[in-house]
């Protein structure tokens, strides 16, 4: 029986080296924690404020509902079919249309890779840019690099190296907390803020839903964690405690965050700070901190953020891989490090085109809204796959929370939420890009078919 289950650990699809079962409950915690505590939280604070005011922790508190019940159907999901591949799994096998499935996997990978590629750019253009000058794009390149060899290494190094770097950029949030602490015990801060809803030229319904779709975006990562179930010790049963504990850690986090940001900084001066609105904090409500500590900080954040995103993109490419949907070479894994080297090669050089040619600050709101729809279909798809009875007990979410998921998501995805045209125009040039890539897929698979008859 030993020597059986050996031989099941040791070897995956067509006998190939099977993924390292090496997360437990705990690096699976931290694995969700980091992946939600990343560049976003960092970076999208003004912008929030910008769309809802002072009344900031709103519509993180908001997105938070929304991303929490989507959560549930993710756990069934993996709970009943705990490989990689994710979203597309679960649409591959609820709805069975090759081209819905393909489109879920691009749009999900490219959330994962715009993320990455975003995070490069911080990291060379923002964070290292107050301590040395390099030239850009060539940092970004070389930090895509850096990523791509430690995700080579291993699953058990990059969850290691996530679990060091989730620490300190939990300190670096919990610095701005303890600041807002100090501020307002010593009478600081403006209470009456944090009721305050700019409406300007809309109503108070689309300025917060304006809002809480763009806080969703600092809200996701948990959907990350399905793809990382072939490299979990027991998925069935770590799952769900792991990724809602992960949730409400950050979530918690988040919204004491934008309530001390609030409390000490008006919303039009938190706006105006963009990317550095929580360095503005800082130097209002701790005039002395040096900034240097919470920028080096700020890069462990990024890299967090990358890493985690980048493990996510090349697991994704695996399972599909092994599910028949892209060319199996794509799920080929490295006999002695056991990591899926093609897809990480793959996605790696899909990262290092985007820092190089694109604008990564026009695909944010856009990643949100792909992501969107992409919870919309998998809360519509786990109901749809009830019908599928599994031979073992797995979590199973209560019907009424992924109706309700779904539908918050469709709203929040939609114009009626006050998402601004130019999201739609980026993601319809990206839903192109991935049509086209859809033919390409097709004709690659067929021919694979063929040489296999």
């Amino acid at each position: 029986m030993a020597d059986t289950q050996s031989v099941t650990d040791e070897t995956g699809p067509a006998g190939q080296p099977s993924l390292k079962r090496v997360m437990g409950p705990k690096l699976l915690l931290f694995f969700v924690v980091g992946d939600i505590i990343g560049t976003g939280v960092y970076a999208l604070t003004g912008q929030v404020a910008g769309r809802v005011g002072g009344a900031l922790w709103l519509p993180f508190l908001l997105a938070f509902v929304v991303a929490f019940m989507t959560a549930f159907s993710y756990l069934e999901l993996v709970g009943k079919y705990p490989r990689a591949a994710g979203a597309a799994l679960y649409t591959n096998r609820a709805f069975k249309i090759p081209f819905l499935t393909f489109m879920v996997a691009f749009a999900v990978m490219c959330s994962g890779i715009t993320s990455a590629s975003s995070a490069a750019v911080a990291f060379g253009d923002t964070y290292v840019a107050e301590f040395i000058t390099s030239p850009m794009p060539l940092m970004a390149i070389l930090f895509i690099i850096g990523l791509g060899l430690i995700n080579f290494r291993g699953v058990s190094e990059s969850v290691k190296t996530n679990v060091v770097l989730t620490f300190i950029e939990l300190a670096g949030l919990l610095i701005i907390i303890g600041v807002g602490v100090w501020a307002v015990l010593n009478g600081q801060g403006d209470a009456s803020r944090l009721v305050q809803i700019d409406t300007a030229d809309q109503t108070y319904l689309v300025a917060i839903t304006s809002a809480t779709s763009l806080a969703f975006f600092a809200m996701v990562g948990f959907e990350d964690s399905v793809n990382m179930a072939e490299e979990c010790k027991n998925p069935v049963r770590i799952f769900p405690k792991a990724m809602l504990w992960g949730m409400v850690v950050a979530s918690t986090i988040y919204i004491l965050v934008s309530v001390t940001s609030s409390l000490l900084v008006p919303a039009g001066e938190l706006e105006a700070a963009e990317s550095s609105a929580l360095l503005k904090v800082l130097d209002v409500g701790a005039p002395g901190f040096p900034r240097e500590i919470f920028s080096a900080i700020g890069i462990f954040a990024v890299i967090n953020s990358a890493l985690i995103n980048m493990l996510m993109a090349s697991r994704l490419l695996y399972g599909m891989a092994n599910e028949r949907i892209i060319p199996k070479a794509l799920g080929t894994v490295h006999p002695a490090r056991r990591s899926p080297w093609v897809a990480i090669v793959f996605t790696s050089l899909i990262a290092i085109a985007l820092v190089s040619t694109v604008d990564i600050s026009q695909l944010g709101g856009t990643t949100a809204l792909l992501l969107l729809a992409v919870f919309a279909i998998v809360n519509i798809a786990v109901l749809v796959l009830r019908k599928e009875k599994s031979e073992h007990k797995h979590f199973r979410a209560p019907t009424v929370i992924p109706v309700l998921a779904a539908i918050f998501c469709v709203y929040l995805a939609s114009p009626l939420s006050g998402r601004p045209a130019l999201d739609y125009q980026v993601a319809g040039i990206l839903l192109a890009v991935g049509a086209a890539l859809w033919v390409v897929n097709r004709l690659l698979m067929r021919r694979e078919h063929v040489r296999h008859e």
